[in-house]
């Protein structure tokens, strides 16, 4: 039925020529893989013509009404298989001709969603493109609606074993209302196979969407497909049955009626956009009834909710809806057995990955607003008036919708008996729309705050986000600045130029002699760049950056929702509490750094300044003094604060920042004496998100205290002196922009590398590494502020060496100022290091990974000298693994740099021979793979002197006369096995 009634295109040549007509008029692979224009297709379709359509309208009157009758007559006296029988016979017929079938005339449901412009277009698809009108005897889709709803009802009530039945009867059910010639399903595979077919067929010579003509048939057809699923067209009264029927069979209580059912339900409210809407009433009326409720109805609604991959109802942009359904959801009585609790706590889950906040006000900007009238046209004065006034109604609705939210889910915790579950889900949807374009309601600021000291952890931790949001909603605005470099530094600079790496006009913005200022004044107008990479390329012309000052709240000038979070925190008792229960949240061996909860304190003392510090420091020398076994959560504590200190007091006065730091430094230096294996990471987390995303400028208070662990020496504590090099450490958030302390903290660490303690050593080598891991050259740029590592790799080898030396010659050692002689072993040890490097496996294969990752680098032209001398060097070493290695090298970095290594393929050309023929079988073997990759790439080109020479020197006698005799030549092997 489908060939007879469908319009498809039925020609896929790749020409539109006439392949039929003599080799000597058209040769048809000339053709072959060449572009058509769109304009010059000339596509054919199959357009049903009236004795296809007769035929058509014959067929299915012959065969679907006969076994309509007998569903309608006997479908109890019938068994199963002729009942499926039936059925099948009737889906299928139904899938061949619902293109030719026109939809159900029927009243248009208004009431779904207020519009200025009607959702119906008087522009509608023409599923049917006929020679002639098909002539049935009704409309199918109504007489098919009629009788397998009525079948429907008696499956479900007299044949429930029948599954197979029931679901060929949804199938044909939900046909009615949805299907016009093509499934979804369907399209998603041809758009896959087009993807392929253009994929396999792709010419990138001929350019963007040059593809050959059976291709754009192929995608032309798959357009018509996309079309005719994506027609969206507005709910009528018979689409509405259909839904409501689908859905009573979805809450059935046969579990199989009512998986298949909520299948097509979902099909159909996907394809009616606010269809949602009919069956959320009736949603919540089961669940808001008061009385005993059947569990298979409420599973039922709760898989209904928890939709599938492509509708998701409680996350849809209605604030009437969400009003509605998510008190309803929480405080509903019926949800009692632990299949419905895991049901809510999947859709919860879901609500939290996917829900994003609507819209409260509802605006159109001026762009898009000049684009609605380009693409359509301008609007009359009335209806300008009727746009103005309904967007009102409608931002004045959801402003209620969104308050009476609010109240009613903060309600629930002092109007009705919650269990903690519920609690939980409440207070989940109140974090989840908290927003800052209209006031959030100061009950559940209120609530928030006091669920902090509640006993359910789980709330307390909502709690904590909720507050961090709500510091986030009342943080005073910043007040930004535009500014050009030449006005910053007062002097005119040349910025259209790249050139990475240290200059004289990025020098400003690093530590390096910096001057803290002494007014404020002058602290209010230093420009401050938080991120790092500002300036490291280059400038842009205009710098937008915030002055170094912001609006707190004080008791004169503070709103009624912020007082509330200030005349709590600025309880002591309440603080007490709090820290306390904030120690007993998680559980022993769970006990990590809480970003939310830094997060929380960093907005509380950026809003609220010094007015908090006093009452936090006295918890915090109880929070480290602690000894018990809450220690590592006291100290976990204590690191959250101080994190939220630091980073919160960001903007705040010279003054305000002196008087903290007066109480942090001494506060610091007792924790940093006093650091423990359970500690050390928490305290770490404290200075990394405290300092982290900061001018260093800004932050030169913490970078100072960190510098000046250096100089903290520690005696017999190994431990606290490799923590104390981890907190330095920390100082790599800063990277390129503070070169002095890196140059310090690599000066005097590398003076601790013979340090004899093994843990030392190990932090002191990745200190080192953070320290010379800004030594970076990139092209065009250069690198003078940082330690560098050409110098440090010679220090230690001259150490090294030295080492070596003093132990061949003394094998005497001095420890606990005692001469003691050390053993053979270790002197051997020390005397054979380059040994031991050569044949540890873990350092060979760690060199092998580092030399593949530098050849596959792009050079700058200027480096590629330097490195081929120094690989010719090494092909000239005694080592045959170091000449197999640099042949290696050359290969890889050649394939990497083709084009800017051009000049050199002469001397590079020179070192493939060399090697080719190099004494070791190895070597010889990667010179040859080399050679043959260089000729294969075009980097080195085949002349004929080459060939005679390789043909030559592959005749080669392995025989050579000594002495008379005939023997085997070593030199001989090599050059025929060369050639």
């Amino acid at each position: 039925l489908k060939s007879l009634s469908y319009v498809y295109p039925i020609e896929y040549r790749l020409t539109v020529e006439n392949i039929e007509e003599p080799f000597t008029d058209f040769l048809p692979i000339r053709a072959w893989g060449q572009h058509v224009e769109f304009d010059k297709l000339q596509v054919q379709f199959h357009i049903p013509n009236e004795e296809e359509v007769d035929f058509t309208c014959e067929f299915v009157e012959t065969f679907i009404y006969p076994e309509l009758e007998l569903l309608n007559e006997k479908c109890s006296k019938m068994s199963n298989e002729e009942r499926l029988r039936s059925l099948t016979l009737i889906r299928f017929i139904a899938i061949g001709c619902f293109r030719m079938v026109p939809r159900v005339d029927s009243k248009e449901v208004s009431d779904l969603i207020p519009s200025v412009v009607s959702f119906d277009t008087k522009y509608r698809a023409k599923y049917r493109l006929y020679a002639k009108e098909p002539q049935f005897k009704e409309n199918l889709r109504i007489r098919l609606l009629n009788d397998i709803g009525k079948l429907l009802d008696v499956l479900v009530e007299n044949h429930s074993d029948d599954a197979s039945s029931i679901k060929i009867a949804l199938k044909i059910y939900s046909l009615t209302s949805i299907y016009f010639g093509v499934f979804e399903q369907f399209v998603d595979k041809l758009c896959k196979d087009l993807e392929t077919i253009k994929y396999l067929y792709k010419n990138k010579l001929s350019g963007k969407r040059k593809h050959p003509r059976f291709v754009i048939i192929k995608r032309i057809g798959v357009q018509l497909e996309l079309f005719s699923i994506s027609n969206y067209q507005s709910l009528t009264e018979i689409d509405r049955q259909v839904i409501l029927k689908l859905f009573e069979l979805s809450i059935h209580r046969y579990g199989e009626v009512r998986r298949n059912a909520q299948v097509y339900l979902f099909h159909i409210l996907r394809r009616y956009l606010f269809s949602y809407q009919v069956i959320i009433d009736r949603i919540l009326e089961l669940f808001d009834n008061p009385g005993a409720a059947d569990h298979d109805q409420i599973k039922g609604c709760l898989y209904i909710l928890l939709g599938n991959d492509s509708i998701f109802i409680p996350t849809k942009h209605s604030w009437t809806l969400l009003e509605k359904l998510w008190p309803s959801l929480t405080r509903t009585i019926h949800a009692t057995k632990i299949s419905t609790q895991k049901l809510l706590d999947r859709i919860m889950e879901k609500i939290g990955k996917q829900f994003d906040t609507p819209a409260i006000i509802e605006d159109t900007n001026d762009i898009s607003i000049k684009a609605a009238i380009e693409l359509w046209r301008p609007l009359e004065t009335h209806e300008l008036i009727s746009r103005d006034q309904m967007r009102e109604e409608r931002n004045q609705a959801n402003i209620r919708s969104y308050n009476n939210l609010m109240e009613t889910l903060n309600s629930l915790f002092y109007n009705q008996p919650l269990t903690w579950r519920q609690q939980e889900m409440a207070m989940a949807f109140i974090w989840l729309l908290l927003q800052k374009r209209i006031p959030v309601p100061s009950s559940c600021i209120r609530t928030f705050v006091d669920f902090l000291v509640h006993d359910n952890v789980e709330l307390r931790k909502i709690a904590e986000k909720g507050i961090a949001a709500f510091c986030r909603i009342q943080k005073p605005p910043r007040i930004y600045t535009e500014k050009t470099l030449d006005e910053i530094l007062q002097r005119p600079v040349n910025i259209d130029e790249c050139h990475p790496g240290d200059r004289d006009d990025n020098l400003w913005i690093t530590i390096n002699d910096y001057k803290p200022p002494k007014t404020q004044k002058e602290w209010e107008e230093t420009c401050f760049l938080d991120k790092s990479f500002h300036g490291y390329y280059k400038w842009p012309k205009i710098i937008k950056y915030p002055i170094n000052k912001r609006e707190r709240y004080t008791k004169e000038n503070m709103p009624q929702d912020v007082a509330i979070l200030y005349e709590r925190f600025i309880d002591k008792n309440f603080i007490n509490k709090f820290t306390q229960f904030m120690v007993l949240d998680e559980e022993e061996e769970e006990i990590n750094f809480d970003i939310h909860r830094f997060r929380m304190f960093k907005g509380l003392f950026r809003n609220f300044g010094l007015a908090l510090v006093d009452n936090f420091m006295d918890d915090l020398y109880i929070l480290i003094h602690d000894k018990t076994k809450t220690q590592e959560g006291s100290h976990r504590v204590a690191a959250e604060i101080v994190a939220g200190m630091i980073r919160g007091s960001k903007h705040w006065t010279l003054d305000m920042l002196d008087e903290l730091w007066k109480k942090l430094t001494p506060f610091l230096n007792e924790v940093c004496t006093n650091l423990s294996v359970e500690t050390v990471s928490h305290w770490g987390s404290c200075f990394k998100y405290g300092i982290e995303d900061e001018d260093p400028r800004r932050m030169y208070r913490p970078i100072e205290f960190l510098r000046s662990l250096i100089n903290t020496h520690v005696t017999g504590n190994t431990f606290l002196e490799t923590s104390q090099w981890t907190l330095i450490q920390k100082l790599s958030n800063f990277e390129w922009r503070i070169p002095a302390i890196w140059c310090a903290i690599n000066q005097y660490a590398k003076e601790l590398l013979d340090h004899p303690y093994k843990a030392i050593r190990e932090r002191i080598a990745s200190v080192l590494g953070t320290s010379l891991s800004f030594d970076i050259k990139l092209p065009n740029g250069q690198s003078t502020r940082h330690p560098n590592v050409d110098q440090f790799i010679d220090n230690i080898r001259e150490r090294l060496s030295q080492a070596i030396k003093i132990y061949e010659k003394k094998p005497l050692a001095n420890i606990s100022g005692q001469r003691v002689e050390i053993d053979s072993e270790s002197r051997r040890a020390l005397c054979e290091i380059d040994s031991i490097v050569a044949n540890d496996d873990f350092i060979r294969k760690s060199s092998i990974i580092c030399r593949m990752c530098l050849a596959v680098t792009y050079f700058n032209t200027s480096f590629i000298e330097g490195l081929i001398e120094q690989l010719e060097q090494v092909c000239s070493s005694p080592k045959w693994h170091a000449r197999r290695a640099a042949i290696e090298f050359v290969q890889n970095m050649i394939f990497c740099n083709l084009f800017n290594a051009r000049p050199y393929a002469q001397r590079l050309r020179q070192l493939v021979f060399k090697c080719l023929f190099d004494e070791q079988f190895e070597v010889r073997t990667v010179a040859s793979v080399s050679l043959s990759g260089f000729y294969q790439c075009g980097y080195i080109q085949i002349n004929n002197d080459d060939l005679k020479y390789f043909r030559a020197m592959s005749k080669t006698s392995y025989f050579t006369k000594v002495d008379g005799k005939k023997v085997t030549s070593a030199e001989n092997i090599v050059k025929r096995h060369g050639g």
